[in-house]
């Protein structure tokens, strides 16, 4: 494509440069450049691509769009080097993602779910009853990215802007109908999703997460209305919706801050939908769900108890996008439970080990009281904390560990460049102030799950959380092999 077509639009402040180069790709990392490329200087949190341009020129860079104006040996007038200098950075990545692959949405719903926990799960079911309805859908989340069969590892929950669109090409080269995108505060804040027309957004919850971000919740929860503020002015077509969980007191902020259609889910009896009788055990849920469209009985392979507000946020999406209530029931029944939420770990022994993704304070409490019910005996614990992330969740996770456990394994996490006794030592100052004295310290994590299922009996249930579907550990910067599910198993061989 010609940069003009590309930049056609755009708010520039200074253009060097021949208009009419052919541009044959986009990058963001200098180190994905190659001949006849646009490089998109961003300012990063951790990195600042403008440090990046001279290597990306030499690599065959054709084009810059960078923020900063640069020194002039940079931009030499014989190198032949387009500069495009613009207000932000990342917002002209966002456009020319847009057009170069041509505005990928224009044949597909989009439908983005935001919140602190249950993400991952509402759109797992969301994608069953879009099966169920004889659709054809894509998933962008955190476990990975996949459509028609094809499955891709899932570097970060949102991609960025170039990556999304390149991702969404794909869906719509392959005839995807409905994409459903798991949408993180990160990516709202930074503008990933900028320009994607959402048709349904789904707010499931917030609580205390991502604050080595975003520094406070004010600014967190801000983060997440960006999905709904401008929802009523996207696109054409029918009204866009937004779902939105009534029983989180964020939730009724959200509703006054939103001019799209509103649709809400919870339990309280005011909710367009809702359910009743809801009873949880090891096989999975029951319940009667109550919608604008009729009852129904329902069931579901989850077992957690707080899982049936992850099938009304889907069961209302669905609702929103025009979906029967039959195909609705239908989706419901996933085979199986979700990867890494509340997964139950089949092993030699027979016994309870579960393995959660919770890494904060509310939803390890939601975790821990989900198992208890389902819990004739002990409950032990297994759980640490994330190095170079949140650090005030620490002592608050120890509390709930200490409060609804009877014995808790503190252990590492991915600790990354962090020191893990420090962290180690955080959670247990929390666990302390529980009250609990029952509690063990073992920074090995493998051998902290080898402890907990060796002392676990018929009738009690290890609880192995904060890793859930991961398959690596990161320890300093090396990423290595880890499978809290592999090693739970092969603890109770």
């Amino acid at each position: 494509m010609r940069l003009k077509q590309l930049i056609d639009g755009m708010e520039i402040v200074d253009f060097q440069g021949d208009p009419d180069l052919e541009i044959t790709n986009i990058a963001y990392d200098s180190r994905a450049i190659g001949p006849g490329a646009l490089f998109v200087a961003l300012k990063g949190h951790a990195q600042d691509g403008h440090h990046f341009i001279e290597d990306a020129i030499s690599k065959g860079a054709l084009a810059v769009v960078l923020e900063l104006p640069l020194r002039p040996s940079a931009f030499p007038s014989e190198n032949g080097v387009a500069m495009i200098q613009v207000p932000d950075s990342r917002e002209a990545l966002s456009r020319l993602a847009v057009r170069f692959f041509d505005s990928p949405f224009k044949l597909m719903n989009l439908i983005g779910i935001t919140g602190t926990n249950g993400k991952t799960t509402t759109a797992y079911i969301l994608e069953s009853i879009l099966l169920a309805a004889g659709r054809k859908p894509g998933v962008i989340g955190t476990i990975n990215y996949r459509f028609s069969g094809y499955v891709r590892e899932a570097p970060v929950t949102t991609p960025e802007s170039l990556d999304l669109m390149h991702i969404l090409r794909e869906m719509a080269d392959s005839a995807v109908s409905d994409v459903v995108m798991e949408v993180s505060s990160h990516s709202l804040d930074q503008g990933r999703v900028r320009g994607c027309p959402f048709r349904v957004a789904i707010f499931t919850n917030i609580s205390r997460d991502h604050l080595d971000y975003h520094r406070s919740m004010e600014a967190y929860f801000e983060a997440k209305t960006l999905l709904f503020k401008p929802l009523a002015q996207q696109g054409a077509g029918d009204p866009a919706k937004a779902v939105i969980n009534a029983d989180d007191p964020r939730g009724k902020e959200l509703i006054k801050l939103t001019d799209a259609q509103v649709m809400t889910y919870g339990m309280g009896k005011k909710c367009d939908v809702r359910a009743e009788e809801v009873n949880v055990s090891r096989e999975g849920l029951t319940a009667k769900l109550i919608t604008p469209k009729g009852e129904a009985e329902i069931g579901s392979a989850l077992i957690g108890e707080f899982d049936i507000y992850n099938i009304m946020a889907a069961a209302a999406g669905a609702l929103s996008m025009g979906i029967d209530l039959k195909s609705i029931c239908s989706g419901l029944r996933l085979p199986k439970g979700v990867p890494g939420r509340l997964e139950q770990v089949r092993n030699k022994r027979a016994l309870a080990l579960v393995v959660d993704y919770a890494h904060t304070p509310d939803a390890l409490l939601k975790a821990l009281s989900a198992v208890r019910l389902l819990t004739e005996g002990r409950v032990l614990t297994v759980f640490g904390c994330g190095g170079d992330r949140d650090k005030g969740k620490r002592r608050s996770m120890g509390r709930v560990a200490g409060r609804q456990s009877d014995m808790v394994f503190i252990t590492s996490d991915n600790p990354r460049t962090e020191d893990p006794g420090a962290i180690a030592a955080q959670i247990e100052e929390g666990v302390i102030e529980s009250g609990s004295k029952d509690y063990i310290l073992d920074l090995d994590r493998e051998n902290a799950i080898q402890r907990a299922v060796k002392m676990a009996n018929n009738g009690d249930l290890v609880l192995i959380a904060g890793k859930g579907h991961e398959t690596y550990q990161i320890i300093g910067k090396e990423k290595k092999a880890f499978d809290d599910r592999v090693v739970a198993a092969r603890a109770a061989s």
